[in-house]
């Protein structure tokens, strides 16, 4: 392998990470701190890229479509928190099944709605062109893609670290009980973290869109990552989310060159040895129930 095109997975799979950890970090997040376990987080990161090509159709500026579409997400996520998870909390098996079957009526429901073919989810005019880096012509969507994860990254440090919800989320993945004596509203904030991580796995859907393509079982396929990731990082932790995403991020691209029929053989092998080191994963802790 030649020197630029190692340098372009390496690239790739950075970006291809960054839109791992996005949606890996808000599913973290939720498990961590509601105890959720939510296998129709993938939907929200399908509906969002499919949400983000239909306001594309309508001549949308994508500048515009991405604030609009994760909106839209949010409230969605609201609604199916509200309305159906909001009485199975506590009760893994039926959060699984509950959530499962989410998962296949919504996939159902987007072939219906926008058919089974896949779609392309188009590039920004402003950022559709590639720079040369060296020896590497590298495009510049994929770098603006790298930079939003960081910037996700950045932030959730601050808010976790520098604003009193971030100290109510902390405390609550620590001890929701003690969230709760201290007098605050559960309920909303609950609300808040799942519309939050859906948020992130709508913006990992839209900048995602425009590299993987827009087609049904997106979800799925980005859910059992996105679950290998959070095994691999810790539970309830962004900081293991970003770690294990760039780790799998890395491994799956690099993997595809190496060793293509065993991409994700590297994948599950890497996670089965960080487990055999740290049962928690690399930055998780046991999560208080």
């Amino acid at each position: 392998m030649n020197a630029s095109l190692l340098a372009a997975q390496l690239l790739n799979g950075l970006a291809y990470g960054m839109l791992l950890f996005m949606i890996a970090a808000g599913l973290s997040i939720i498990y961590g701190f509601m105890n959720i376990v939510n296998l129709a987080h993938g939907t929200f990161f399908m509906l969002a890229a499919y949400a983000a090509y239909s306001l594309a159709g309508m001549k949308v500026n994508f500048w515009l479509a991405i604030p609009v579409a994760i909106v839209l997400i949010m409230i969605f996520s609201i609604a199916v928190e509200k309305l159906l998870l909001s009485f199975v909390y506590g009760k893994e098996h039926e959060q699984v099944l509950l959530t499962f079957g989410l998962l296949i009526i919504f996939a159902d429901m987007v072939k219906w709605i926008w058919g089974a073919s896949p779609r392309s989810l188009p590039i920004p005019p402003s950022l559709d062109f590639s720079i040369t880096m060296g020896i590497l012509d590298f495009p510049v969507y994929r770098l603006f893609v790298i930079a939003v994860g960081i910037l996700v990254a950045v932030a959730l440090w601050y808010f976790e670290n520098r604003t009193r919800i971030g100290a109510i989320i902390r405390a609550g993945v620590d001890d929701r009980q003690m969230v709760s004596a201290l007098g605050i509203h559960v309920g909303i904030v609950f609300t808040g973290v799942f519309a939050f991580g859906a948020g992130l796995a709508a913006l990992s859907g839209i900048l995602g869109g425009a590299i993987l393509g827009v087609y049904p079982g997106m979800d799925t396929e980005t859910l059992i990552l996105s679950l290998v990731v959070i095994v691999i990082g810790g539970l309830g932790t962004w900081k293991g989310a970003f770690s294990g995403a760039l780790l799998v991020g890395l491994l799956e691209t690099m993997g595809q060159i190496w060793f293509p029929s065993l991409s994700m053989v590297l994948i599950f092998l890497c996670m089965t040895v960080i487990l055999l080191v740290k049962p928690t994963g690399l930055f998780g802790k046991k999560v208080s129930t």
